[in-house]
Formats: C-alpha cells, sequence, structure tokens
C-alpha cells in the first residue's frame, strides 16, 4: 500500500484521527471497505489503483458485457481483488428528465432478471474465485421489486450508496469525484465529511454498527486529487490499531467487525 511519511495536522485527516481514538475508547475497531466502479479491460488507471492498493483488498466493479480476457488475466493473480458484478452492460434505460439507472423500474423485471443471470455467469467464468456474487447496480440505483429478489437471483449481497437497511447489502458511504460539478475530486472535507458522519452513526448506534464504512472510487476518472486522498486515506486506517480494512469476500464469509 502507498504510505505517506507525514503526520496530518490539517482539520479533517485530525478529525478522523480523533473518531478513530473514540472507537479505541470503546474497545471497538472501525471497519472499511473499498469498492472502484466501471472496469472492463486492463489500462494505467487500473495498474495505477491496484498499485494504490498494494496488498489492502479492494473490490472491483465489472461490467459483465464489456469485461475482456484480458482483465482476467490482469487480476488472476491479485489475491487481495474481488470481483463484484456491476449492472450488465451499464446501459441507461430511464427516459429523459429520470435519473440514470440500468436496473431501475423503466424495464420489464424478466428482462432484468435474464441479464443479472447472463452477467454473472460471464464473470463466473470470466474471473472464477475472484468473483464474489454482489450487485452493483450502476448509478447506485435499482428497483424495489429486484432490490428484493437479489438474494433468489443467486447473489448474496448488494451494493448501492448511503447506510444500509438490509443485511445482504454493502454499501459505499464516501464518494470522492464531484459527478454533479467538474467531475474531478469532492475535496478532502467533503470527502471525510461522508466517512466521519458514517463512522459517528456506527459508534452511536443510530445506524447498523456492523456495517463497514465504504469507499467507492471510480480509477478511470480520477484526478490527482483523488489518487491523493487514496494515498492519505490508507495512509490514515493503515497507521491507526482502531481502523481496519476487510474485503467483500470476508464480508461474503460472515467477517463482521
Amino acid at each position: 500500500m502507498l504510505t505517506a511519511a507525514r503526520t496530518h495536522t490539517t482539520p479533517g485527516w485530525t478529525d478522523l484521527e480523533t473518531e478513530f481514538d473514540a472507537w479505541s475508547a470503546q474497545g471497538k475497531c472501525a471497519t472499511f471497505w473499498w469498492r472502484d466502479d466501471d472496469a472492463a479491460q486492463p489500462s494505467a488507471a487500473l495498474d495505477k489503483l491496484l498499485m494504490a492498493a498494494g496488498t489492502e483488498p479492494v473490490s472491483i466493479a465489472v461490467i459483465p458485457a464489456q469485461a475482456t480476457p484480458e482483465l482476467a488475466d490482469r487480476l488472476r493473480d491479485m489475491a487481495n481483488v474481488s470481483v463484484l458484478q456491476h449492472g450488465f452492460a451499464h446501459t441507461n434505460h430511464a427516459p429523459n428528465g429520470e435519473k440514470k439507472a440500468e436496473f431501475g423500474h423503466h424495464r420489464p423485471i424478466a428482462t432484468m432478471r435474464s441479464e443479472l443471470s447472463e452477467g454473472r455467469k460471464r464473470l463466473k467464468n470470466l474471473f472464477g474465485k475472484r468473483f464474489v456474487p454482489i450487485f452493483v447496480p450502476p448509478w447506485n440505483r435499482v428497483s424495489e421489486t429486484l432490490s428484493a429478489e437479489i438474494m433468489d437471483l443467486g447473489f448474496i449481497g448488494l451494493s448501492t450508496f448511503g447506510p444500509r437497511t438490509a443485511t445482504h447489502a454493502m454499501n459505499c458511504h464516501a464518494d470522492i469525484i464531484d459527478w454533479r460539478g467538474k467531475r474531478d475530486f469532492v475535496g478532502t472535507e467533503t470527502a471525510l465529511g461522508q466517512i466521519l458522519h458514517h463512522l459517528a452513526m456506527r459508534r452511536s448506534s443510530a445506524t447498523d454498527a456492523t456495517e463497514h464504512t465504504g469507499l467507492m472510487t471510480h480509477h478511470l476518472d480520477h484526478d490527482p486529487g483523488c489518487w491523493q486522498f487514496i494515498e492519505d486515506f490508507a495512509h490514515a486506517i493503515n497507521n491507526h490499531p482502531a481502523a481496519a480494512w476487510i474485503s467483500s469476500a470476508q464480508k461474503a464469509a460472515g467477517g463482521q467487525q
């Protein structure tokens, strides 16, 4: 894992250390997981992400219809990498004026079930043991009907954004890209604010305390600020005894904090 030699003394980072200290005082460990979206083929950006992760666990959400054998080859020996199912073709089917969705309420449920099954089989064939059947809907949106059926469709979990409302969900809680602005780094204050909010809610049991706090990244869209934040955030976690990474594979096997 890339680490920074310095010790942060700026607001936000010191707040994060204080939050970790609060977890330590309660005899708890603040657990995190990392989901990176939109992989389909090898790239320089993917190589940079894998280098940043080092040996720490990272879950790569792969688009089944676009996934290449070359990507499978690139990830084959990466013991720290799990592959999740990112929709089917990452195609927007929402009408104009509505928020983007591939698996929203806009299409027949039978069609979506068929695509989920086809995508799952393709990823299993390509990635073998690297594939963990957790469904990541593009744009973090999925119809309520499909969401309720996800465990019956061959998946062990669902990953969207925000505090979960079901125990099989493995969501993300911090997005480091400003999608509504310039599509660049959202800023340290905002990114850490999202993380600190979820940690405080977990620690006080105001939300599900066993839900690991999720970092969401998109390697193909990162600017220098995004890459720096990932490095600094990893440094903060790896250098505090009350913070730890957990993989989606661990979660699937029943790993809890």
